[in-house]
C-alpha cells in the first residue's frame, strides 16, 4: 500500500477545481442497469471507489465506452444475472459499500439480485436495515447466508406503497427510488434523505421517463412506468472536497481560488467555515478563500461555547466534521465538534494531540478543540489513514505542520480525492507518493 510523504510549512496559491461528486457518481452509475438504452455519464471522478464500481458493472455485462476523460457511456443490454452469484463477483461486492446500491435496479429490471456485505470506511456500525425494510415493502423477499455474508433478493414484481424510512439514508432512499421507479402503482417515501446527490439522482431518472415529483424534499412520489430510456447527465462538483480545500486553504493558503463549486448546492458548508472566523468570499460559482494570518471562532448569540454538528441534509454533511476539527486546531478560541451520525469517525484525534493539539476526546461522539492561534505549529508524524475524510484531515494537519510527514493507508484517501498530491503540489505543496 502507497504512503504519502508530505513536508509542512508550503504555502499554497492559486486556482484548483473540484471533481465530480463521489457519492452522486455511485448512485447514477448504478441507475444505468434500470435501461437497456445507452446511457451517457459526465464528470465522473477519476478515484478508487468511482473506477471499482464501473469494474463490477462491466462484470456483469455492461458495455462501457470512455468518451474523454470523466466521460463514459454506459448501455446495460447484455447483463447476465448468472455473474451475480460467483464467488468473485461477491467479492468484489464485499470491497465496495456502493455496491448495495446494485439491488434496487436490479431488482427492479431482473428480479433478482445477490450482493455481499459491502465493505468501505471503518467509521462504525453502519446499518443496511432502511434498504432491506424498503425493498420489502415493495415486494422484495430476502435471504441473508451468514456464513458467507450474501444477501439474496427477489421478486415476482415490484408494487407500489407508502413507506416510512427509519432513518433518512443517502443510499437507502438512492435504493427505494431506483426500485420504486419500475415497480407498478405509485410510492411515497416519507423521510426520504434529500441531499443534492439524490435529488441529482432523481432529476436523472426523470430525464429517463421516470415519474418522481417531491425531488429536494422528504416526501418523494414515485409513479411506477413500464420502462426508461436514454439520457445525458452531468454529475455536480463534489461538495466534500469543496470543503476540503476551504479548509487548506484557511490552513495553509496564500489566496486559493476554488473554481466551479455550485456554491447554491453547498448548502451550510461555507457558513460553517465562517463560523470558525474563515472568510469565503463567493465570485459567481467560484470561491475564494483570501490567506489568514488568524481566523477567530464565533460564539453564539447568546455568548454560549460554539458547537458545530452533524445532520441529514439540508444539516451539515458528517463528511466534513473531519476537515473542519483539524481546521479548528490553528484557530483563536475553542469549539466542540459533535459527530452524531457515525460511532468511530472521530477515533483519529488522537494522532492530532500526537502531532500537538489541543483536543479532548469527550466520548466517541463528542471532541473539544482548543485552537492554537497559529501560536504553536502541530509538529510533523508518522500516520496511518483509518477512512477516506480521517485522511484527508491528516493531510492537511501535515501540510500544516513543522517537518516531514508520512501518512501511510492512503488508499483510503484515494477512493474519494483524485490525483490529490498532483493537485495539490500544482499549488505548492510538497506531497510525494511512494510504495
Amino acid at each position: 500500500m502507497p504512503s504519502f510523504i508530505i513536508e509542512g510549512g508550503h504555502r499554497l496559491k492559486g486556482e484548483i477545481t473540484p471533481q465530480g461528486a463521489k457519492n452522486e457518481a455511485l448512485q447514477v452509475l448504478c441507475a444505468t442497469l434500470l435501461t437497456s438504452q445507452p446511457v451517457r455519464i459526465k464528470n465522473l471522478p477519476d478515484i478508487a471507489d468511482v473506477n471499482n464500481q464501473i469494474r463490477l458493472l462491466q462484470d456483469i455485462g455492461v458495455s462501457v465506452c470512455k468518451n474523454a476523460t470523466g466521460d463514459y457511456t454506459f448501455q446495460a443490454d447484455k447483463v447476465d444475472t448468472a455473474i451475480l452469484h460467483t464467488e468473485e463477483f461477491l467479492r468484489c461486492c464485499g470491497s465496495l459499500r456502493g455496491s448495495v446500491m446494485l439491488l434496487g435496479p436490479l431488482l427492479a429490471r431482473f428480479g433478482e439480485a445477490e450482493v455481499a456485505r459491502p465493505g468501505g470506511d471503518n467509521i462504525g456500525r453502519r446499518r443496511l436495515d432502511t434498504h432491506f425494510l424498503g425493498l420489502q415493502k415493495l415486494g422484495g423477499k430476502f435471504e441473508y447466508d451468514s456464513e458467507r455474508g450474501v444477501f439474496t433478493i427477489t421478486t415476482d414484481g415490484l408494487k407500489g406503497c407508502y413507506m416510512l424510512l427509519d432513518e433518512a439514508s443517502v443510499t437507502g432512499t438512492a435504493n427505494i427510488v431506483m426500485a420504486a421507479v419500475l415497480a407498478e402503482g405509485t410510492t411515497t417515501v416519507y423521510n426520504a434523505a434529500c441531499e443534492p446527490y439524490i435529488q441529482q439522482l432523481c432529476r436523472m431518472l426523470n430525464k429517463m421517463g421516470a415519474r418522481i415529483s417531491g425531488i429536494g424534499s422528504n416526501l418523494l412520489t414515485i409513479q411506477g412506468v413500464k420502462e426508461l430510456g436514454s439520457v445525458e447527465h452531468t454529475i455536480l462538483p463534489d461538495m466534500i472536497e469543496v470543503g476540503s480545500f476551504i479548509g487548506m486553504a484557511a490552513m495553509v493558503g496564500d489566496g486559493v481560488l476554488i473554481k466551479g463549486v455550485a456554491y447554491d448546492e453547498l448548502g451550510i458548508i461555507p457558513d460553517t467555515f465562517r463560523r470558525l472566523g474563515i472568510e469565503v468570499q463567493r465570485n459567481g460559482d467560484d470561491i475564494y478563500v483570501p490567506r489568514h494570518e488568524r481566523y477567530q471562532i464565533e460564539s453564539f448569540l447568546d455568548g454560549s461555547f460554539m458547537t458545530i454538528s452533524d445532520a441529514p441534509w439540508p444539516g451539515l454533511t458528517p463528511d466534513l466534521l473531519s476537515v473542519l476539527l483539524v481546521v479548528s486546531t490553528q484557530a483563536k478560541g475553542s469549539v466542540l465538534i459533535h459527530q452524531k451520525m457515525f460511532e468511530s469517525r472521530l477515533f483519529f484525534v488522537d494522532k492530532l494531540i500526537d502531532m500537538g493539539a489541543q483536543i479532548i476526546l469527550c466520548d466517541p461522539h463528542r471532541a473539544v478543540v482548543v485552537g492554537h492561534n497559529h501560536k504553536l505549529p502541530l509538529h510533523a508524524r508518522r500516520m496511518t489513514s483509518p477512512d477516506i475524510r480521517a485522511g484527508i484531515a491528516l493531510l492537511i494537519a501535515a501540510m500544516s505542520a513543522e517537518g516531514t510527514s508520512r501518512i501511510e493507508n492512503i488508499g483510503q484517501i484515494d477512493r474519494g480525492y483524485q490525483h490529490i498530491e498532483e493537485r495539490l503540489n500544482a499549488l505548492g505543496a510538497n506531497i510525494k507518493r511512494v510504495e
